[in-house]
């Protein structure tokens, strides 16, 4: 079996003395999109940290691509291309488009690709080439949200990371984020998403892990748990 493209065995991790992670066991392969589910205070968000780096591991092991990176620091996690759109987009609302993207490309492999990565960016989102020159704090919630995906893909992605996309989107622009999101996969991009949207990330992801109280509750492929009636009551409102 082909080794994945980012392992996480037996992690735990919390804030100050407050364990929030206990013993998390996950695999991303190469090509799939791998999805995690959880209510609030499941410690989604607690795991990207420790994923990306932010958050130290107390104990357990990160593996990228068959290389231990537990101890390195989150940019030469990034540099690697382990890369997260993080939640809230966290756009530079005073640069341009065009200038946030090539911020996207800091690495010196994205930087040689910047122009095939840019043609491919646009070609994914033809909105943001009509407003390469205006600023991005000025977009729309959706293009704001285009404009982060954008910018992680100038990075050259080998694993890339979404942190909740739909949060504060309408619903006609959440469903276009996640046609994007299957875009990506039908081009074999690898990518690990975080959302709380239980129905649509289930409908397009391979395999989902269900966290709650810091532990993996459920796991299986996205139509096995949408057909799960735990999953059903807990994040489908069925």
């Amino acid at each position: 079996m082909a080794q994945p493209a980012l392992k996480v065995e037996n992690l735990e991790t919390g804030y100050g003395e407050v364990q929030i992670l206990w013993g998390i066991n996950l695999e991303v392969p190469v090509g799939n999109l791998t999805t995690i589910l959880g209510a609030n205070g499941a410690g989604k968000t607690t795991l990207l940290r420790a994923i990306t780096g932010i958050l130290p591991v107390w104990k357990g092991k990160v593996t990228f691509q068959g290389e231990d990176i537990t101890r390195l620091s989150p940019h030469e996690r990034a540099t690697k291309g382990l890369i997260m759109i993080p939640e809230g987009r966290m756009i530079f609302p005073e640069m341009t488009v065009l200038e946030n993207l090539e911020m996207g490309a800091f690495n010196k492999k994205a930087r040689t690709n910047l122009k095939k990565n840019m043609e491919h960016a646009i070609a994914l989102f033809p909105r943001l080439e009509e407003r390469l020159s205006q600023r991005a704090g000025t977009l729309s919630g959706g293009e704001q949200q285009m404009l982060a995906i954008a910018r992680g893909l100038m990075a050259d992605p080998q694993v890339l990371i979404f942190d909740e996309p739909s949060l504060g989107l309408a619903p006609k622009l959440v469903i276009e984020v996640f046609e994007t999101i299957q875009k990506l996969k039908e081009e074999g991009i690898t990518m690990l998403l975080v959302e709380q949207n239980a129905h649509l990330s289930l409908a397009i992801t391979d395999y989902a892990y269900v966290l709650a109280e810091g532990k993996v509750a459920m796991e299986g492929r996205g139509e096995e748990l949408e057909e799960s009636e735990e999953v059903k009551k807990a994040y489908l409102g069925v």
